[in-house]
């Protein structure tokens, strides 16, 4: 199989219009016009601080996992080593908004961050190589796109400095490398057209994760 061709297809096919749909949300769409709330910009950095730490967790298990295989143990190590310091960038952004450290000590997700942080788990403990990358390839060119127009909302509209929006400057620039990580592993291990269908399905379910969670964060912090 034409893993490339395959990886490609997944991208313009269900990936990128995921992510113009995740752009058209009433949470961007005010975002973008200054109007987004503060209470709902706080409702981003405490379920994604607690995502980031979930990540860890998960990466943790996929060095664990993979020890046998040294391109995958070496991919998660990286990742691993990598995201130890974005829970703390969410957590900064939060606490330039009016939030304490108590709010992130005492905190639960909301539903729709349990679904995603759930998925993300799953697919590095129950997933395939392949289907656990077109995962994180989704997610991350999700989050690649959302961090540009926080970085630039923040800036026009909420007058944030530079330091508070480090998490979006370093994912900006980081998961253009992660997605392009994630391609390459999803197009050498992609073997079978059950492999390909699971690709496809956790790429479809990702967008679909993704959308929920803001519309959860918009409707849950009023």
């Amino acid at each position: 199989m034409d893993g490339k061709a395959i990886v490609q297809s997944v991208i313009k096919e269900i990936v990128e219009p995921g992510v113009e749909r995740l752009m058209d949300t009433r949470y961007f769409s005010e975002l973008r016009a200054g109007k987004l709330s503060v209470r709902r910009l706080q409702g981003w950095s405490i379920p994604h601080y607690l995502h980031n730490k979930a990540i860890l967790k998960a990466f943790a298990l996929g060095m664990v996992k993979n020890v046998h295989d040294p391109d995958l143990f070496g991919y998660f190590t990286s990742q691993f080593n990598e995201e130890q310091s974005h829970p703390d960038l969410a957590k900064r952004f939060g606490l330039a908004l009016g939030l304490k450290e108590e709010d992130f000590s005492d905190a639960t997700q909301i539903f729709e961050c349990q679904i995603h942080s759930a998925r993300t788990i799953y697919n590095t403990l129950m997933g395939i190589p392949p289907q656990n990358r077109a995962s994180a390839l989704t997610s991350e060119s999700m989050v690649c796109r959302y961090s540009e127009e926080f970085l630039n909302s923040m800036r026009k509209h909420y007058g944030m400095d530079d330091r508070a929006l480090t998490f979006f400057t370093v994912h900006m620039v980081a998961d253009k490398e992660h997605t392009a990580q994630s391609a390459e592993i999803i197009a050498r291990y992609i073997k079978t057209p059950r492999d390909e269908r699971l690709v496809r399905e956790s790429a479809q379910y990702m967008v679909r994760i993704k959308l929920g969670k803001f519309d959860g964060l918009y409707q849950c912090y009023t």
